[in-house]
């Protein structure tokens, strides 16, 4: 893939973490070692895909093999992009046809889509140094989002992220399915459980739950508009 790639589509190049980034030494030499098997895939810090005028940001965990580290978008080429991207056409932020492939050509209106970890970790498990080393590429597009109002965050290291970025106390904002925290500036964090296949297949997640999460930040943004 060219080193170029998506990220020459990023919303927000600014705040991207360098095709080259080195923070996290276990997750270069994943990279490097995808790299010699599949020089095709794009294995590099994966950039935030979206509208950045965005007034909602999803937070997800890291890239997955097959899904993002392939295909250089976030939750695209993997079943956990089906059921979000899915999610997010009911609600009208994709503009297109997604076909769970970067040559889609969707775009976004109103979302952007970014990882608490920008790298494949192994076993899609960051250490707690991965996840503290990549939080400023967290922060800062979260914090180049002008008219960002409400984050939903897909799993408990996302919103364990979050909360720490914000210098807030876990122990006062627990990660729950449907909780909802409040950020400073008026913004408005909710919980999600991870729309992965292992989580929809046990029925931990179902798609009315999800969509239930969703309706709730359009509620709240509605709400937070003067």
């Amino acid at each position: 893939m060219s080193d170029h790639g998506p990220l020459a589509f990023a919303p927000l190049p600014a705040a991207e973490a360098p095709r080259g980034c080195r923070r996290c030494p276990r997750l270069v030499g994943l990279r490097k070692s995808l790299r010699r098997k599949h020089p095709d895939w794009w294995n590099a810090p994966v950039p935030a895909f979206g509208d950045p005028e965005a007034w909602l940001a999803i937070v997800g965990l890291a890239p997955g093999t097959e899904g993002a580290n392939r295909t250089g978008r976030p939750f695209t080429g993997d079943a956990s992009g089906e059921t979000l991207f899915a999610t997010l056409s009911k609600y009208g932020f994709v503009n297109g046809q997604f076909a769970n492939d970067p040559a889609d050509g969707i775009t976004l209106n109103g979302a952007i889509i970014l990882n608490a970890v920008k790298c494949l970790p192994p076993e899609n498990k960051p250490t707690g140094a991965e996840i503290n080393n990549c939080r400023d590429y967290l922060k800062k597009p979260i914090r180049a989002l002008p008219r960002l109002r409400v984050i939903v965050a897909l799993g408990k290291i996302a919103h364990d992220s979050i909360i720490r970025m914000e210098g807030l106390r876990l122990a006062d904002n627990k990660f729950a399915h449907g909780a909802h925290h409040a950020l400073p500036d008026g913004r408005v964090l909710i919980d999600s459980y991870h729309c992965s296949r292992y989580n929809l297949n046990t029925g931990r997640l179902t798609v009315a739950m999800f969509e239930q999460v969703f309706e709730q930040a359009v509620y709240l943004s509605s709400a937070s508009r003067p």
